[in-house]
């Protein structure tokens, strides 16, 4: 890792750890929940209202970025911090895992990946070498190496296949990285739920020498059982030292299994999408403000929650303005999400710093089974 950063862990708990990233724009603490900033914004929000839930890191996404407005217009521009107001860390993915999703419009080789943009159906060419010159010059802070990510359900030899390209790719991406004092390179597992294959996956990364380790090609559709099955061993195939990070989880409870299990770093769409669609995600679980019950209540979503939806709103304004489709609601909506999010990832490394964790994952979950509360 370059002399500009540090990983400290501070504290654990069982195989839960708490500490920082600290990094030359500021520390990450662990751990943590990055929002994801798609196309050089998180949806609905200023960088600055995202910076007041508690956000440490954002995500911004290489495969949207080189399609629209363009890598080297956005390096002509000062690169993506400045691009879009935003002075803290960012990660980039390698876009790796949209051209996976674009299938029918992709053809896959050794060398790269060939696709169609989604755009306006141009063709684009996605080598490791080209996925990390664009998160260069984009200059993000943490650079993700270029993989594919493994559809579910697969075969034990299509996974290995799989997998065996994408550590192929990865030595190819560090390669392209090289060393850079500011700027740090993340590996990712890949194996689906073969814990043969995640083990091979593993040794091949430490091989190789990454910054940090990601977990990839979990969330994609096996459901939570199966994907903390294979949390239960692969943390502990990384480096002890060194972040883990895994990739578009997820889910409050998701988040909290795999804090248990050892991974420091995540990100998703679900908090700001659910927003969007009128899901607030609270201590108690969802809450459908679309749903009639609401429109005569004057209770906050959640009278414990000190954001500005909860501080200032009441549930009835959020329904009539989430049915009037008012830009408001998205707004109010993804603020209060984001805010949950980072509540929980604080509680979390309190709890662990505090050798509590059993407590707090109990209460929560308990908090959770419990329900919303009665309509008036």
């Amino acid at each position: 890792m370059p002399k500009s950063f540090s990983f400290e862990i501070h504290a654990s708990d069982g195989k839960a750890r708490t500490g920082a990233l600290n990094t030359r724009r500021g520390d990450i603490r662990t751990p943590a929940f990055m929002p994801v900033g798609t196309a050089a914004t998180v949806k609905a929000m200023l960088p600055e209202s995202v910076r007041e839930t508690g956000a440490d890191i954002l995500l911004g996404n290489t495969y949207h970025l080189m399609l629209r407005p363009g890598a080297e217009r956005i390096a002509r521009l000062g690169g993506l911090h400045d691009f879009m107001n935003w002075q803290r860390p960012i990660l980039t993915d390698s876009g790796g895992f949209q051209v996976m999703s674009l299938n029918d419009l992709r053809k896959l080789s050794e060398e790269g990946v060939s696709f169609k943009s989604h755009v306006d159906g141009s063709i684009h060419h996605l080598t490791p070498e080209r996925s990390i010159e664009i998160q260069r010059l984009l200059d993000s802070d943490i650079t993700m190496c270029f993989d594919e990510c493994t559809p579910f359900p697969a075969t034990e030899d299509r996974a290995a296949a799989s997998m065996r390209l994408s550590m192929r790719w990865a030595q190819r991406s560090r390669e392209a990285f090289g060393e850079r004092d500011d700027h740090l390179i993340f590996g990712i597992q890949q194996g689906s739920t073969f814990r043969d294959l995640r083990a091979e996956s593993a040794e091949a990364l430490r091989r190789i020498g990454f910054d940090g380790y990601a977990i990839g090609g979990l969330a994609v559709g096996e459901g939570q059982e199966a994907m903390f099955e294979v949390l239960d061993y692969a943390p502990d195939m990384l480096p002890a030292d060194r972040p883990r990070y895994l990739m578009g989880v997820g889910k409050p409870d998701d988040i909290v299994g795999a804090v248990q299990r050892g991974v420091d770093m995540f990100d998703c769409v679900l908090p700001s999408r659910s927003g969007r669609t009128g899901q607030a995600l609270t201590r108690r679980g969802a809450v459908n403000i679309k749903n009639a019950r609401h429109r005569d209540d004057p209770r906050p979503l959640d009278e414990e929650c000190t954001c500005p939806a909860c501080r200032n709103y009441s549930r009835a304004y959020l329904h009539h303005v989430f049915r009037a489709q008012e830009i408001i609601s998205s707004m109010l909506l993804t603020w209060h999400n984001l805010h949950y999010y980072q509540e929980l990832m604080a509680g979390l490394r309190a709890a662990i710093a505090a050798g509590r964790l059993d407590d707090f994952v109990a209460d929560f979950h308990t908090l959770r089974a419990g329900g919303d509360i009665e309509p008036l």
